[in-house]
């Protein structure tokens, strides 16, 4: 792979973060690596995700990524995308950690799974917790929607971005999904 590098982007939730890496193969797009919702400010946004990036900062992202950043916009702007075609990259994720994320990306928008179910998914039905801990170092949230996978009775359960539970209850609101009534889908 060629250099990483990110940007960052407004939305209304305020400042994203997106990071990637050029393919080695010519007219072969970037796979997306890192991407940070809003921070407490648009400075610890830029420094959150250009410390897990390791990159440079980009003035211009390549079209592929501004196109992947128009339907982050749209979405955080209540027009409901999905993202399951995007490629990302989860760097030194663990063989687990990869069926998670897999199993979460399959998760339709509006829609919700418990962690329970999400175990149930990758054929690890007592590891509920170890989905937990998984999710809770996604690199890529939104893109690897983490926010969908609610505690069992429908409780938000927890969130890693900055605002917490705040942050996972609105990005459900956007969705049409609520806390404490999932709209739960079944496999």
């Amino acid at each position: 792979m060629k250099q990483a590098a990110y940007c960052l982007f407004e939305t209304p939730l305020g400042a994203c973060g997106i990071a990637w890496k050029e393919q080695e193969t010519p007219r072969t797009p970037p796979v997306v690596t890192f991407f940070r919702l809003p921070e407490a400010t648009r400075g610890a946004t830029d420094a959150s995700i250009a410390g897990s990036s390791g990159g440079r900062r980009a003035r211009v992202p390549p079209p592929h990524i501004a196109g992947i950043i128009k339907r982050v916009q749209k979405h955080l702007n209540g027009e409901v995308q999905d993202f399951p075609d995007i490629v990302v990259d989860v760097g030194g994720a663990g063989p687990f950690a990869r069926q998670v994320y897999e199993a979460v990306r399959k998760i339709p928008p509006g829609r919700t799974r418990s962690y329970g179910e999400v175990a149930a998914d990758v054929n690890r039905p007592n590891a509920s917790r170890a989905v937990g801990q998984a999710l809770g170092r996604n690199p890529i949230p939104l893109l690897i929607p983490c926010h969908r996978v609610l505690a069992s009775g429908g409780n938000p359960g927890g969130y890693s971005a900055h605002g917490g539970v705040e942050t996972k209850a609105k990005l459900l609101e956007i969705e049409g999904a609520t806390v404490g009534r999932p709209a739960v889908i079944k496999s």
